[in-house]
């Protein structure tokens, strides 16, 4: 990181299928050593699945999916006077999508199922309809945020 310099946010081009930016990024997530073409054929292939299934457009599945999963608030490590305090603290946008992501791809990967893609799809279906291991994950963020409310006062 540059001491004075202003770092610029690089922001990706759009997927060359549904020409979505938020797509492109979530196959720059799902990339395992730079293969990002074995990404792009699992992703699309977790699309057709999910076309198939639910006989609706799958960008729309994976934008309902994406704000399901994305989470409001978290929790902080602050330390005041010797303790640790969770500070619940809200997250900001990029912050957020990452970590649905994340959340997304971490899920699928832990998911019993034959191949990544048949995972993937079945996780974002599951996002996308309120259930499933993302979607644990953001209400249990969001508990541990409302439990450690009383600590909200050391956020700065």
């Amino acid at each position: 990181m540059p001491r004075r310099a202003k770092v610029s946010r690089r922001i990706p081009a759009p997927d060359p299928v549904y020409g979505s930016r938020r797509v492109a990024k979530f196959i720059n997530n799902l990339m395992h050593d730079g293969k990002k073409t074995v990404a792009q054929k699992v992703l699309y292939q977790a699309f057709n699945q999910i076309e198939e299934r639910t006989r609706r457009n799958p960008s729309d599945i994976f934008e309902t999916a994406m704000r399901n999963a994305t989470p409001m608030l978290e929790v902080k490590p602050r330390r005041v006077g010797g303790s640790t305090y969770q500070v619940p603290v809200e997250i900001r946008g990029d912050r957020r999508s990452a970590l649905a992501m994340r959340w997304l791809i971490q899920s699928a990967r832990k998911r019993a199922g034959r191949s990544m893609a048949e995972k993937l799809a079945a996780e974002i279906l599951d996002a996308s309809n309120g259930v499933g291991a993302t979607i644990k994950k953001k209400e249990d963020t969001h508990r541990m945020a409302e439990a450690n409310r009383a600590f909200a006062h050391y956020r700065f």
